[in-house]
């Protein structure tokens, strides 16, 4: 059990993990999966359970209610490295791109298609 919900672990597959993020589509896990490698951690994806949904209780005199659309697939994204915290990750500036730059929020977030390597602002000197 975690301590708080920005450090959560479970078992996937059987491993343990530290869970990256839950119920996500299949791109953002394709992109996690490419950028996690790339950092040497060994990923673990699997599908997550679609969510619950209450019964459609019909009407007796009303129209025959529409069955709701199919959910999407959605995966939960893990790391073997149970001490992952993907806060920590980012803004710790522990990852890196392709092209050996850092990951910023705007890029992990997938906002922007690079990543901006910004000066942080402690080491920012105003003159």
């Amino acid at each position: 059990m975690a301590i708080n919900k920005n450090h959560e672990f479970e078992e996937l597959n059987g491993v343990k993990c530290a869970i990256v993020e839950k119920n996500v589509s299949q791109e953002r896990a394709d992109f996690l999966n490419d950028l996690l490698k790339l950092n040497k951690y060994s990923v673990v994806n699997v599908s997550s359970p679609p969510p619950k949904t209450a019964p459609v209780a019909a009407a007796a005199t009303g129209p025959v209610a529409e069955p709701a659309p199919a959910p999407l697939a959605t995966f939960t994204v893990g790391v073997t490295d149970v001490t992952f915290n993907p806060i920590n990750a980012v803004f710790g500036r522990l990852l890196k791109t392709k092209d050996g730059r850092v990951v910023t929020l705007a890029y992990w977030q997938q906002k922007e298609s690079v990543a901006h390597d910004e000066i942080p602002y402690f080491e920012n000197k105003a003159k």
